[in-house]
């Protein structure tokens, strides 16, 4: 039987494939990395066409509320990983942050944007983390 969190996770795998556009043979679910010598586990990690990480999703159960202190502890794990994308769900509400070069930090992003668009980068965006 599926823990909560992993319904989450595979019904966004199948949604990033479907309707984000983007193939699976570019998504890793589980992907490992090391932060602070300790090991950290993404739920899923898509990489853009030439396998450097584009987009970190962190899954939640439904019941677990998404707040800014989920926000801040996936973009500390992305001190690792350095993607553009930032997308955050418990099923229910969902956020994605892209990484605004110019200012460097993250902004919201009201839509998600299909892969091609990802891979372009430089979408209108709100303030993601206080920095």
């Amino acid at each position: 039987r599926q823990t909560p969190e992993e319904e989450v996770r595979q019904n966004v795998i199948r949604w990033l494939n479907t309707e984000i556009e983007i193939p699976l043979a570019f998504m890793a679910s589980e992907y490992s990395f090391t932060f602070n010598r300790l090991q950290y586990r993404a739920d899923i990690v898509v990489f853009d066409r030439t396998l450097n990480p584009l987009v970190l999703v962190e899954c939640k159960a439904p019941s677990v509320r998404i707040d800014q202190n989920a926000v801040d502890q996936v973009i500390r794990y992305n001190s690792v990983l350095k993607v553009r994308f930032i997308f955050i769900t418990n099923g229910k509400t969902s956020y994605l942050c892209a990484w605004n070069s110019n200012e460097g930090h993250y902004d919201y992003v009201s839509q998600v944007p299909h892969y091609q668009e990802m891979l372009k980068s430089d979408i209108n965006h709100d303030r993601c983390s206080k920095q």
